[in-house]
């Protein structure tokens, strides 16, 4: 079944350093004991995502059974969405569009400096969160022309391919302020075990 996990607004600031202005998630389909954990590597993979992407572009990286969509706009303004590998990079990328345009337009540019972690006043994500669980329906009212802009979607095999030459992505979670120790732990026992959390 198709299925959308994960939606995030985020601003890259000129230092490269990111922050996430608005997120939402369903997490229904993972245990309630690692929602926690999934939630928190969803939001460092957004991060991870957009630190390594050039501004402007798309992008569409493969890892394992997810997807994660992202458009970095030239005025550092971006959007995550992480899905299955079933949801359409088409629709996917349409919604980003979508959130940004109104983002940018009901919160003002001035304002996404300084704006708290997660703290911004946009309302919209769980409402487009739930609408497109459907891409069909979704696709059917958005109708996006086939040139979806300047940019062209790059396809990544893996989340690895994005990370500069030397860089191990253990390394990152490791360092990573955004993760906490029992998400660390998840992560590693995900990691040896082959089980769910496969984000990264």
């Amino acid at each position: 079944m198709v299925k959308l996990f994960h939606i995030s607004i985020l601003y890259k600031h000129t230092n490269n350093d990111v922050k996430a202005l608005k997120t939402a998630s369903d997490l229904s389909s993972f245990g309630f004991f690692q929602r926690n954990s999934v939630a928190e590597f969803m939001n460092f993979t957004c991060k991870v995502l957009i630190e390594r992407s050039d501004i402007p572009s798309r992008v569409s990286v493969k890892e394992k059974d997810y997807l994660c969509h992202a458009y970095l706009r030239s005025d550092r303004l971006c959007a995550v969405i992480i899905s299955d590998q079933e949801y359409p990079h088409r629709v996917a990328h349409t919604l980003i569009t979508k959130i940004l345009d109104e983002f940018s337009t009901a919160i003002p540019s001035s304002s996404w400096l300084t704006l708290n972690e997660n703290g911004a006043p946009f309302t919209g994500l769980d409402a487009y969160l739930a609408k497109y669980q459907n891409p069909k329906e979704a696709d059917a009212m958005t109708k996006l022309q086939n040139d979806l802009d300047e940019t062209k979607i790059i396809l990544h095999n893996t989340i690895t391919a994005l990370l500069q030459r030397g860089e191990k992505l253990d390394e990152l979670v490791e360092k990573s302020r955004d993760l906490s120790a029992q998400s660390k732990v998840f992560y590693k026992t995900a990691r040896k075990t082959n089980q769910c959390c496969h984000l990264l």
